[in-house]
């Protein structure tokens, strides 16, 4: 299966991650289904993935919420000629947010960090992102210049519209197309939802983690093609980015079949189109 996205001079990759259970456990990767992620994944594994796929710029996301691993990214992409932009963690509901953020920023590679994700999705109150603490913390996140990544399930994205509106100077990027239930093939409420987010004009979504949305062993790309079809019409192309996912993807397909199930759902597209989802979105939100 090819992988490249033909004509589009310049690809960026916005989304994927790396980790070493030999620094720190994972301690999300547990069970079966997730057996196959136990293991080591670096940059060595990614790169020539990435470029046999035509990416030249990566985006590397956090993974778990532990102070040290933003850092750790952050020096990473100094030594990389791949990685573009970090987006870490730091704790949002802190009083010191804004220094924390100032003081990585000072660190080897602060140059790198673009924005800051917090696991929403594994918070038990659905309204996590509208808390008092919270909001101190995503405003600090907009006085810094950085965006903010939303990692959320289907019923939480009523608090991030709420939380869009209450931040209109934040750029709030919703990774995995807010994570809808591909599986089962179900479009509501997740439909109505994604719509009333994308009406505001500081919010993004991100052409990403679908396929581990979908049936791992036996989806194609006419199941993500209805909830694709939803996210590029709402947000427009110039508000929506590649991202693989990787190493997360590979319970489903590899990096190479991402990349070209991506350039098929986006086949529609003019070719101008087709280099905002694949480079110009990502360049300009993430300022690579």
């Amino acid at each position: 299966m090819g992988a490249a996205v033909t004509g589009t001079a310049l690809k960026v990759d916005a989304h994927h991650h790396v980790w070493d259970l030999s620094v720190r456990d994972q301690d999300w990767i547990t069970g079966p289904e997730l057996a196959p992620l136990r293991r080591n994944f670096g940059i060595a594994d990614l790169e020539p993935e990435a470029r046999a796929a035509g990416v030249t710029r990566t985006v590397l996301v956090q993974t778990i919420t532990v102070a040290e691993e933003t850092p750790e990214f952050l020096a990473l992409a100094e030594e990389s000629e791949l990685i573009g932009g970090v987006v870490g963690w730091t704790d949002l509901t802190s009083p010191e947010v804004a220094d924390e953020l100032a003081r990585l920023r000072e660190l080897p590679g602060g140059r790198y960090l673009k924005g800051i994700r917090h696991q929403v999705q594994g918070e038990p109150d659905p309204e996590w992102l509208l808390r008092e603490d919270v909001r101190r913390g995503l405003a600090a996140v907009a006085a810094a210049g950085l965006v903010h990544d939303l990692v959320v399930l289907p019923h939480q994205l009523p608090a991030c519209v709420k939380a869009a509106e209450h931040h209109p100077g934040l750029t709030f990027v919703l990774d995995h197309l807010g994570k809808p239930p591909i599986a089962s093939g179900e479009r509501e409420p997740w439909t109505t939802d994604i719509r009333a987010f994308a009406a505001l004009p500081n919010t993004v979504c991100k052409l990403s983690g679908m396929v581990t949305e979908a049936d791992l062993k036996g989806w194609r790309a006419s199941d993500l093609e209805p909830y694709a079809d939803t996210v590029l019409d709402f947000f427009g192309p110039g508000r929506i980015m590649f991202g693989s996912d990787w190493p997360v993807c590979t319970l489903a397909a590899s990096y190479a079949e991402v990349a070209h199930t991506t350039s098929l759902l986006t086949e529609k597209l003019s070719e101008s189109e087709r280099e905002e989802v694949f480079a110009g979105t990502a360049t300009r939100v993430y300022r690579l």
